[in-house]
């Protein structure tokens, strides 16, 4: 109680103008939330990739049944589709994959079709976008890459994909690769509306405190990518200072952080179930 009344007060007089201090404790207040925050966030994503490397294989027997009784299945598109659609259904980990496509593509790495209603990947070469995926002709395999077909936002702002992919044999021949992905605009949003759930929950019963604003980010590299209504200053801001540079092994890195005016703060840490290189951040800041 005394930390709520502590954050309660530090933003009251942010607020009121009564000295940068205050707003700058304020910032380390919303930084030590947002590394508590992490904890949830990343054992989120452990579990959202567990699902996918459970269930795609699974997804892929389906498939190579679904061929086996019809060989000229993959030449027919609409029928490539259905068949997408029956993978996932019969596969619990595929049901429930945050995955944002599941497509198939033939033995060159060209997809044939995804599962969505307009497909803006048939005739793309993934291996062109993924070239780690050319592994999945022998075993299943994930990666990171940038296909604008299957990004989460709108150019010119920039997105990328997480992906994984899986051989599909019938009688020991490679006859498609299966695979999927989520971009990083549509990822970040899922861990945000995950992590808001999980604060709303919190503070059900704690009527006297106001809900923080939360935003969290995937950092891959040096690019940070954010939900698609996050205001890309944020983003921009937290991509200068190279945060992931700043965090060894499963350290967390935090510091209160000034954007447009408004106190906040940062909490990053790596999450190597995305691959190396790949981490998430939180910005908090008290209302």
């Amino acid at each position: 109680m005394t930390t709520r009344r502590s954050v309660l007060l530090l933003v009251v007089s942010c607020l009121a103008g009564t000295g940068v201090a205050a707003c700058k404790d304020s910032g380390k207040v919303s930084a030590a939330h947002a590394s508590e925050h992490l904890t949830f966030l990343v054992d989120t994503v452990v579990k959202d990739v567990d699902e996918v490397r459970h269930g795609l294989p699974e997804g892929a027997s389906v498939l190579a049944a679904r061929i086996k009784n019809e060989p000229n299945l993959t030449k027919d598109l609409d029928n490539v589709r259905d068949s997408l659609e029956l993978a996932r259904r019969k596969v619990q980990d595929l049901r429930m994959a945050k995955s944002t496509f599941f497509a198939l593509a033939d033995a060159s790495g060209t997809a044939l079709r995804n599962d969505q209603e307009q497909d803006r990947m048939a005739g793309r070469p993934f291996f062109e976008s993924f070239p780690g995926l050319a592994a999945a002709k022998d075993k299943y395999v994930e990666t990171t890459g940038s296909m604008p077909e299957a990004a989460g936002v709108r150019a010119p702002r920039a997105d990328g994909q997480w992906v994984a992919a899986t051989p599909v044999t019938v009688d020991g021949t490679l006859s498609a690769i299966y695979v999927t992905g989520w971009s990083w605009a549509s990822y970040a949003y899922h861990l945000e509306f995950a992590l808001r759930g999980k604060l709303r929950s919190e503070l059900a019963d704690r009527k006297d405190e106001k809900e923080p604003l939360v935003y969290v980010f995937v950092v891959v590299g040096k690019a940070v990518f954010g939900a698609p209504v996050t205001p890309e200053v944020d983003g921009t801001t937290i991509g200068a200072l190279d945060p992931l540079d700043k965090v060894k092994d499963n350290e967390t890195y935090s510091s209160p952080l000034d954007i447009t005016g408004r106190a906040y703060g940062l909490a990053v840490r790596r999450t190597p179930a995305l691959g190396s290189g790949s981490g998430i951040a939180v910005l908090r800041s008290e209302t």
